[in-house]
């Protein structure tokens, strides 16, 4: 009854106080991060004598503060230099894909179209009559002089925008008429509207980066705040997990323990071993385009590596911004960049999963999926970026928990049905 008790209240604080638990959330996860480190560095003997542990977590801290120092002295600059030249040329990108690539896909796509028809075919649409080309067509006839006489239809003409100093002009009346069934208008129109809508969705991506950027300095005192109460999480961890195991029958404690230890191994590979692959991508992804010769490389180098936190739907997201650059310098060059990408993701699940994460973190692609698509559609992008550990969590509490209701190993699995 205590705990029950005791986890319902701590439930009910978790829903009143959430908005102020990002700090809290980051600092344990840095601190579990660290906490290898650390503990390495503690059982360094000086004059045969172990370094205490705040003596140890402060050691820790000022390397880690001096790289991350160093890292933003010598990147940051650039960083800012490229994100803000690539939000200023977005706009000019995003029409350049539309006025040159564009054509080049519609063409690709008349091409693959008429490969269907049979030779010397022409596409099937009906014959107008003299009567119906008077009535709806627009005409320009030359005349003596150099002059031309331009004759319109009896209802008039509909003049459209389509563009920037572009316009339609059709018959009026003809945009109510059903259009017949031309595969080709159709693929052209959606691929029109997917890079009309793209541009401005990586308008507004640009600008989202650009200003987290300015608001760098903005969360300094948030920053100061997780690392100082991630720094008393670790000196005091041992009090930590004592008290939590006090709250345990004395002859339970051992499965208490036994559970520790799951949880850590399935975290240590989902969270360590995310952490370690996100810098492998980011490093490979930085070398491909960087011999691509890709535009803005450093920034979309750093996007990739931010958005392989996120399992299974980062590397989609992370190769969307690098290929649409690619595009507006070349075919070539979004092909290669895409084929690298595709070449590093299968190096991750192929090579770096199973060797980084081992079996111990595995979690069925199918769990992983709805985690994160709960994680974004409740909390949004922490959501996403927590999901995975608490579902990790989940899988060690029910593991060991059907291993002491039903004897069952958690490294079992059932026999396969008949």
């Amino acid at each position: 009854m205590f705990l029950a008790v005791t986890g319902v209240l701590l439930f009910a604080a978790v829903i009143v106080f959430h908005p102020v638990l990002v700090p809290f959330l980051l600092a344990t996860l840095v601190a579990y991060l660290l906490a290898p480190v650390v503990a390495a560095v503690e059982r360094v003997r000086v004059r045969k004598r172990a370094l205490p542990r705040w003596l140890a977590v402060l050691f820790v801290y000022i390397v880690l503060l001096g790289l991350l120092g160093g890292a933003i002295g010598i990147a940051v600059p650039r960083l800012i230099a490229e994100t803000t030249k690539l939000a200023r040329e977005a706009p000019r990108l995003a029409e350049r894909l539309r006025v040159e690539v564009l054509p080049r896909i519609q063409e690709a796509v008349r091409g693959a179209t008429a490969s269907y028809l049979p030779a010397g075919a022409a596409p099937d649409v009906e014959p107008q009559t003299a009567a119906q080309m008077t009535s709806t067509s627009i005409r320009v006839v030359p005349v003596q002089g150099g002059g031309y006489e331009v004759h319109l239809p009896p209802s008039g003409i509909d003049v459209e925008p389509v563009g920037e100093g572009a316009y339609r002009v059709t018959p009026a009346g003809t945009a109510d008429e059903a259009p017949s069934p031309d595969l080709n208008a159709q693929l052209s129109a959606m691929v029109t509207h997917l890079f009309r809508e793209g541009g401005a969705q990586v308008s507004t991506l640009l600008s989202t980066a650009q200003a987290l950027v300015r608001g760098v300095f903005g969360g300094i005192f948030v920053f100061s705040m997780m690392m100082m109460i991630s720094a008393y999480l670790l000196i005091t961890s041992d009090a930590i997990f004592s008290f939590f195991r006090s709250l345990v029958q004395a002859d339970r404690q051992p499965q208490f323990d036994d559970l520790l230890r799951r949880i850590d191994r399935g975290l240590g590979g989902v969270v360590r071993g995310q952490l370690i692959i996100c810098l492998v991508n980011g490093l490979l992804s930085a070398i491909g385009f960087y011999i691509a010769g890709l535009a803005y490389w450093p920034v979309l180098a750093l996007i990739a590596t931010v958005l392989s936190i996120i399992p299974i739907f980062g590397a989609f997201l992370s190769s969307v911004p690098a290929v649409a650059v690619g595009l507006q310098q070349g075919i070539g060059v979004s092909v290669f960049v895409l084929v690298w990408i595709i070449g590093i993701h299968q190096i991750e699940a192929n090579l770096l999963n199973p060797k980084i994460m081992g079996d111990s973190a595995k979690v069925h692609p199918v769990l992983i999926i709805f985690a994160l698509l709960a994680g974004e559609h409740f909390f949004g992008f922490l959501g996403a970026l927590f999901a995975v550990p608490v579902l990790s969590i989940a899988q060690s509490l029910f593991l060991h928990f059907r291993m002491l209701a039903l004897g069952i190993p958690a490294s079992s699995t059932a026999p396969p049905v008949a």
